[in-house]
């Protein structure tokens, strides 16, 4: 949250230069709160699982927060409830007249389609379209993040030899930037993908700037300069099970399946895992709900 400080104190243009966000009084003062209102686009097979992983990170800052689910009309899910879907999801057709602060499209186990064949990504480019006009700012995350990175900035992914899995180290490429506030000098992020963007064709695009980045997993956390749209290429919403429990599935299933790296002590499946992502994890999405949402949205909707 913005410190609330006089306009002319002195400590004011010290504190904005450490990237220290300061509400002057006269600001304070002509300053509406509402409710932020964000899209949670869950793209998920395990979409209660998804959810509430999600809704943990939005849950755990002072901000109120008012969370809508969407779903894919023209994807018929195989792993939830219709009952669930129907109580607690809204489609397309129903939110498109409408605006929000916030839009956060999830990954889905499809990376391994060429995006023209997922069965739902006509309807997933006319919610991009429409992200344009009726949504301040759009955070995505894996597969979706590699979905709208390639339909808004023409990068492209590539398959890879061998799946991305487990935790790995990634650099701050862009210290300064509020989003990675807090963060370590090294920080882990989860990753489980079978394809990946490259650092080249991202920094080829002068509107993209790679704020994270990991030597073994490639870009971690990506943003356009004009601050609308955040690519993050793993899972810091991960519960600490989730990479175990894929693992014990893929097993079970009796596919080839690599232990995820750095992920149980000494590599060893039999032992509890380590959980070192789950502080900036948090991070991650408060700063972006702080910084990227509530600093900057308008106050009336219709504004933007």
């Amino acid at each position: 949250m913005p410190v609330r400080i006089p306009d002319a104190l002195p400590a004011t243009s010290t504190l904005e230069g450490e990237n220290i966000f300061v509400m002057t009084e006269t600001r304070a003062m002509h300053q509406d709160i509402r409710p932020l209102r964000v899209l949670l686009l869950n793209l998920m097979p395990t979409k209660i699982i998804t959810e509430t992983q999600i809704m943990r990170k939005l849950s755990n800052t002072p901000l109120q927060i008012e969370v809508e689910l969407l779903r894919m009309a023209s994807h018929e899910a195989a792993n939830v409830s219709p009952e669930h879907l129907e109580a607690f999801y809204r489609t397309f057709d129903e939110v498109h007249s409408e605006r929000y602060d916030g839009l956060i499209v999830t990954g889905a186990p499809v990376e391994k389609l060429e995006f023209e064949d997922v069965d739902y990504w006509k309807e997933l480019v006319d919610v991009f379209e429409w992200s344009h006009t009726n949504v301040h700012s759009c955070l995505f995350i894996c597969w979706g993040a590699q979905a709208a990175i390639q339909y808004f900035y023409n990068v492209p992914k590539y398959d890879l030899p061998a799946k991305c899995f487990g935790v790995f180290g990634h650099r701050l490429l862009k210290a300064t930037s509020p989003l990675v506030r807090g963060f370590n000098d090294v920080s882990y992020m989860p990753h489980s993908r079978h394809t990946e963007v490259r650092y080249e064709d991202i920094v080829a695009n002068p509107k993209l700037e790679v704020v994270s980045y990991s030597d073994e997993a490639g870009p971690s956390i990506v943003k356009s300069t004009d601050s609308r749209h955040f690519f993050v290429f793993g899972h810091p919403e991960y519960d600490h099970d989730t990479l175990k429990k894929e693992y014990d599935r893929d097993v079970a299933a009796g596919l080839e399946i690599a232990v995820p790296v750095n992920y149980y002590p000494d590599n060893d499946p039999s032992r509890d895992p380590i959980v070192q992502w789950r502080a900036e994890g948090q991070l991650l999405y408060t700063n972006w709900l702080n910084y990227y949402v509530y600093q900057t949205t308008p106050y009336d909707l219709n504004e933007l």
